[in-house]
């Protein structure tokens, strides 16, 4: 959530912001009302209590004839307070609701528009001429099934539309991938970590989720429990209700976990193969820095991300993502999107957001300098969403016969294999 302050300070900006987003500008409006109803309720419960407990000192020194006149106006008193203090939780509660409702302040560089009003900001590596090769490309579910690698027909019988089996070298990819990814996350300095695939609650919210999100989002209503679509959530969640002290940070982090979303709004996209799917895995990088460092961290979160598509041997290129399309927790975000040489675009592998202080405050996560305690300021960034990640190696790395060339960073983790071969089935 944003500082009150600042809303009240600058709601100009806070408007702006809003527009921007595509969201509603009254909220802001009514937020300011509301939190005026806060702060005078909770003056007038305050004066009222100070009146109450003056009136308790004087009623047992009062004479006989003044204690009745007095006892009557303790009486009236107790139902004032009674009354200003259910104006005060109540004026406090909209306040809170309205407050979660409201979308973190766009960062003043981010492109304003829609899904296609991104800036591409740079690319990365050569596309391949197949033409000049003398083959057509093949798709990665072709080419899946021709490695034995990937079955979309036992994931639907088994599961439904839009679930699959990774098998034989494609779960050996899989695996590889998870380890060459978390062993440069290792070497940059964050902590792995293996994290819960199922959350409370407070946890869903407070990163953020439980808004335009929540439509995406599994709930398990019999446990009250969330389907996580990204470790993003239990490693905001992590520090929940802690104070770190300013010498620990930054924090960094690196989670691999189950993902799991709805895809609603997707109907009809992309529904052939692996590219969006309901269960997937991923590892996602996640820093806890001071407010004044996140937009440095941001860059190294980019940085991080572009050295590992970079060592996948993939093109790719590097946008900055429009207002419209932030999450609400973010500030500003970048994609990395790789080459998908049968759709002829590209398409989003990584994603890197700062959510500034918004998660910190909704989590109640604070740092102290010293004397001073204040929120501290959350990043995350994806490293590899398996499935996605899988779909670019097999089209940018295939062979004419079907054979596909293993990128030199992941052989190690494959025993030394320089080509995933077709299988006979």
């Amino acid at each position: 959530m944003i500082d009150l302050r600042l809303l009240r300070e600058d709601p100009d900006r806070v408007r702006a912001s809003q527009r921007a987003r595509g969201e509603d500008v009254a909220l802001v409006d009514a937020l300011l009302s509301a939190d005026e109803r806060r702060r005078s309720s909770g003056v007038r419960f305050d004066e009222l209590r100070a009146e109450q407990k003056q009136l308790g000192k004087l009623i047992p020194k009062a004479s006989a004839d003044d204690k009745a006149e007095l006892l009557k106006r303790a009486e009236q008193l107790k139902a004032d307070v009674k009354s200003a203090d259910a104006e005060r939780d109540a004026a406090d509660a909209e306040t809170q609701q309205l407050l979660l409702r409201l979308g973190n302040l766009v960062h003043p560089d981010v492109p304003v528009g829609g899904e296609e009003d991104f800036v591409q900001l740079e690319t990365h590596g050569t596309i391949r001429d197949f033409g000049a090769e003398g083959f057509v490309p093949k798709d990665h579910l072709e080419l899946g099934q021709l490695l034995g690698a990937i079955d979309v027909e036992r994931g639907a019988k088994v599961s439904g539309s839009r679930f699959y089996f990774l098998t034989g070298v494609g779960a050996l990819l899989e695996l590889a991938l998870v380890n060459a990814a978390i062993a440069q996350a290792s070497a940059a300095g964050f902590t792995p970590m293996l994290t819960p695939a199922l959350v409370r609650p407070q946890s869903m919210a407070g990163t953020g989720f439980l808004g335009q999100a929540a439509q995406d989002v599994y709930h398990l209503d019999k446990d009250d429990l969330y389907l996580v679509g990204t470790s993003e959530v239990p490693l905001a969640a992590y520090h929940m209700d802690e104070i770190i002290d300013a010498d620990r940070l930054p924090l960094r982090y690196a989670g691999f976990s189950p993902c799991f979303r709805r895809e609603a709004g997707s109907h009809g996209k992309d529904t052939r193969g692996i590219f969006r799917v309901h269960q997937f895995d991923k590892v996602e990088m996640f820093s806890y820095v001071a407010p004044d460092d996140s937009q440095a961290e941001h860059q190294r979160l980019l940085e991080w991300e572009k050295q590992w598509l970079t060592s996948l041997e993939l093109p790719f290129r590097v946008i900055d993502v429009a207002s419209g399309d932030l999450g609400s927790s973010a500030a500003r975000k970048y994609d990395c999107e790789a080459w998908i040489p049968t759709q002829g675009k590209y398409r989003e592998l990584t994603s890197t957001s700062d959510c500034t202080e918004f998660q910190s405050r909704r989590l109640s996560i604070r740092v102290r300098d010293g004397k001073q305690v204040k929120p501290l300021a959350t990043l995350n960034g994806t490293l590899c969403a398996v499935p996605r990640t899988i779909v670019a190696i097999l089209e940018n790395h295939q062979l004419a016969d079907g054979s596909v060339r293993v990128p030199e960073v992941l052989r190690p983790y494959l025993g030394g294999r320089e080509v995933l071969e077709p299988v006979s089935r």
